[in-house]
């Protein structure tokens, strides 16, 4: 079983940053991959950014990259998502993952068999 809560999300004006974070417990935590997905008002929850258990290998959708960075501290057991340069469409809840399925893709939710209970950003425009 793994717990995860997030946190850093808030308001925020066009144009800030903003990083938010995900501390983990219960399976060891350099061993699985993490992930984040983000929801916005009626739609779909979709893929953000992944990275494996070492944090050797990092994966982006291509509506952040460039922007957000994915991060994870293996010995504080915590993984990050710094956001720059944020736009109003970037307005979601923020997920955290962890890894439970690894024969899926990095951006697919049903790789990920733990979900934190997310956190808002809000981007104003």
């Amino acid at each position: 079983q793994v717990q995860l809560v997030e946190s850093g999300g808030g308001l925020v004006q066009a144009g800030d940053s903003l990083r938010l974070s995900c501390a983990a417990s219960g399976r060891t935590f350099s061993t699985y991959a993490m992930g984040w997905f983000r929801q916005a008002p009626g739609k779909e929850r979709e893929f953000v950014a992944a990275i494996t258990g070492s944090g050797s290998s990092t994966y982006y959708a291509d509506s952040v990259k460039g922007r957000f960075t994915i991060s994870r501290d293996n010995a504080e057991n915590t993984v990050y998502l710094q956001m720059s340069s944020l736009k109003h469409e970037d307005t979601a809840v923020y997920y955290c993952a962890a890894e439970l399925r690894p024969s899926y893709s990095y951006n697919i939710a049903r790789r990920y068999g733990y979900w934190g209970q997310g956190t808002q950003v809000t981007v104003a425009s």
